[in-house]
């Protein structure tokens, strides 16, 4: 799974730019989130790379790739923690999360790290 982070200018309407071209190709949103940092990006996962690839391109937009590593979680104090110490223990760091769930719901957390397959192969055994 990929973490697509759209440069965007830090300005009225850029999330919604960056919608709309997923929403124009029928592309489903499963995270999202903004960064302001020096460089300004809506970071996006979808269900299809593929398509957003070529939507984010069509639209004209700057983009990076990352590959993100799904944890599911239980919905208690304390998991996130656990989840982010096995990532430590395995030497992988973690330069974006995306929280996706709902209160009382089983939950998913999106991590982009280091290395995604030791991090990934590490927390799964382990879990």
């Amino acid at each position: 799974m990929k973490q697509f982070n759209v440069f965007v200018e830090d300005r009225i309407g850029e999330l919604a730019r960056v919608t709309e071209a997923l929403a124009q190709s029928a592309i489903n949103i499963r995270g999202l989130a903004t960064d302001r940092g020096p460089r300004p990006a809506v970071k996006v996962i979808t269900d299809d790379e593929n398509s957003t690839r070529k939507a984010l391109a069509r639209a004209g937009f700057a983009f990076e790739e990352s590959e993100v590593v799904v944890i599911d979680l239980i919905d208690r104090p304390g998991e996130i923690a656990k989840v982010a110490r096995r990532a430590a223990r395995a030497g992988a760091n973690i330069s974006s999360v995306f929280l996706i769930g709902k209160k009382d719901t089983p939950a998913a957390l999106a991590l982009v790290v280091s290395d995604a397959k030791k991090a990934e192969r590490f927390l799964r055994e382990n879990s």
